[in-house]
């Protein structure tokens, strides 16, 4: 072999692969608020987050631009606006919009009033389409966990020195497909629960932004035959303060226990905050929430669709554990869905209830109603746990 093939080996097995790369340093640099250089199609475009985008920092992506910097919005803030015949994401010039403009147009410090109203957010009748660049920067902010609002432009000659990480539009989209099924365990270890003393949980390192993932093995369910299997996703609000807002807690801990009492399951505890959108961007919605839009309007006014999650990860987690085929405890049919599409075969499936309650009847509704999850609000408050808060 020779020394040339022996170096690439070596720099492939120490850098992976250095399109991955890219992308993982573009991810942090966008969310520590720093431009990035987006090449596609031969043409280098600057690209922010439209979240820091104060007066200055606008100022200055418009010079390094040439003056032709757009804000880019994704097809759920445009109907959100009024604006429901866009099914492509579309732009507007962001010179002279000034930056409280932009923050009511990317929904930065939206309320429930200004979603219901439309007050000051009102569109031009003629949206363009984005730069080149625009569709890969709006990955690249959802993949940051960012609101989904970017501001793009042709990098002008005399910027082409700025000391910008520089990233391929490929290499983004390629990121957000390979860590979707790339997980590996990187550490277990029994832990006795209240409800379920036989316990493993084996922690996972993948998915999207290379977070940690948990399977909580529940006692000793045989691979042989159809296992219990939850997969749910974090909830900081719910699963550990027992917000009344939703039913995840209540549907966390029954879970556990239902497992305990079978005799075995596999819960899989995924960092999906938010339905995939983030810790900020679910208290953003809280917000409007609050000001009485259900969960799923107040995620298009942020600019997100209605379901951001992924779950081919948790099928990789699932047959790294070795298990292939299962008994999903879910209301989700999109759950059920994503793990046939991945080839596990879902023997069964397990309804799982939490309480009902003035505080969380509405997103109930709203889960049933515009989700398709198989609730029967009715029979909430017979199968709920009375020990869940």
């Amino acid at each position: 072999m020779s020394s040339s093939a022996t170096t690439a080996g070596t720099m492939t097995s120490l850098f992976g692969d250095t399109s991955l790369t890219e992308a993982e340093r573009a991810i942090a640099e966008m969310r520590a608020g720093r431009p990035v250089v987006i090449a596609q199609a031969g043409r280098l475009f600057l690209a922010a987050s439209a979240e820091y985008a104060d007066a200055g920092r606008l100022a200055a992506l418009d010079e390094l631009t040439g003056g032709t910097l757009q804000l880019v919005l994704t097809p759920a803030r445009l109907r959100a606006l009024g604006r429901p015949e866009w099914s492509e994401p579309m732009a507007l010039p962001a010179a002279g919009l000034g930056s409280a403009r932009i923050e009511a147009l990317s929904a930065r410090q939206a309320s429930g009033e200004e979603a219901r109203t439309r007050a000051g957010t009102a569109l031009p009748d003629e949206l363009a389409a984005p730069h080149a660049a625009g569709a890969a920067a709006l990955q690249l902010a959802t993949l940051a966990l960012m609101l989904p609002a970017v501001l793009v432009g042709p990098l002008a000659p005399a910027a082409l020195t700025l000391p910008a990480l520089t990233v391929r539009a490929e290499a983004i989209t390629r990121y957000g497909e390979d860590r979707a099924t790339h997980v590996e365990i990187v550490s277990r270890a029994p832990v006795p629960l209240l409800t379920a003393r036989n316990c493993e949980f084996v922690v996972f390192r993948g998915g999207e932004g290379l977070r940690e993932q948990v399977a909580v093995v529940v006692g000793a369910p045989d691979p042989a035959r159809p296992v219990l299997v939850r997969l749910h996703s974090a909830c900081l609000t719910g699963d550990l303060f027992g917000s009344l807002r939703c039913d995840c807690g209540d549907q966390l801990r029954t879970t556990v226990a239902t497992m305990a009492q079978a005799g075995g399951g596999v819960l899989l505890y995924l960092d999906q905050e938010g339905r995939g959108n983030g810790i900020a961007n679910k208290m953003r919605a809280y917000r409007l929430q609050s000001d009485g839009l259900d969960t799923y309007e107040a995620d298009e006014t942020l600019g997100f669709d209605l379901d951001a999650r992924r779950f081919d990860f948790a099928a990789a987690m699932l047959r790294q554990l070795g298990y292939e085929r299962v008994v999903l405890m879910t209301n989700n049919p999109e759950k059920i869905a994503a793990l046939t599409r991945a080839g596990l075969q879902v023997s069964g499936v397990e309804r799982l209830y939490g309480r009902r309650g003035a505080d969380n009847i509405r997103y109930l509704a709203a889960k049933r109603d515009r989700a398709g999850h198989f609730l029967d609000l009715d029979a909430l408050d017979h199968h709920a746990p009375a020990s869940c808060g």
